[in-house]
């Protein structure tokens, strides 16, 4: 495996999503799990890894089902009510596995979907990290995406820090290179007769 690829990316890509294969596969009977024999049969409707999954669909021998976490009844959950719906629960990795999908699956509206869930969420997801004291944060966290999870701590770690300068000392400080004094030297002129 390439060493380029982070935890994050690698259990990203381990994401289940259930498939379609559009050939017989011989050899790959674990895959299936009802299978009775080494083969997966065209039309197995089978659960496999994004990676696979996507590397199966682009040689045409899968088509890719849309995921649940990305359905109509959890579109009208977000609708109805984004910042309480759990979006761990539904995908850890929402919004990353969503991007990936969309050129993969026939739903274009994924695209927009993503955007609308994300604002809708992004601004209490900004002002708890602000605000959210110890005793509230865990409540408030699991119901997070690992993408917000990063975002959340992300902007708690800048606030932190913003207090911290802000509590600090002097704001200017003087550059070193102004502390320096130069050497004055008198220009001397040669003596006239």
């Amino acid at each position: 495996m390439p060493d380029y690829y982070d935890m994050d990316d690698i259990i990203m890509e381990d994401q289940h999503i259930q498939v379609i294969f559009q050939v017989g596969a011989n050899g790959v009977g674990l895959l299936d799990p009802g299978s009775e024999n080494n083969s997966v049969e065209k039309g197995a409707k089978v659960e496999l890894p994004f990676w696979l999954a996507h590397e199966l669909q682009l040689r045409q021998a899968v088509s890719i089902y849309l995921p649940a976490c990305f359905s109509q009844k959890t579109r009208n959950e977000i609708k109805a009510d984004a910042a309480c719906v759990n979006l761990k629960v539904h995908c850890p990795y929402f919004y990353e596995l969503g991007c990936k999908i969309v050129p993969l699956v026939s739903d274009k509206t994924i695209g927009s979907f993503l955007y609308e869930t994300f604002t809708s969420r992004y601004l209490e997801m900004l002002s708890k990290s602000h605000s959210a004291s110890v005793l509230t944060a865990p409540k408030f966290l699991p119901r997070l995406s690992k993408e917000e999870i990063q975002l959340f701590e992300a902007s708690r770690s800048s606030m932190m820090a913003f207090k911290k300068w802000r509590a600090g000392g002097s704001r200017l400080e003087k550059a070193p290179v102004l502390g320096r004094k130069r050497k004055t030297t008198i220009p001397t002129f040669p003596s006239s007769p």
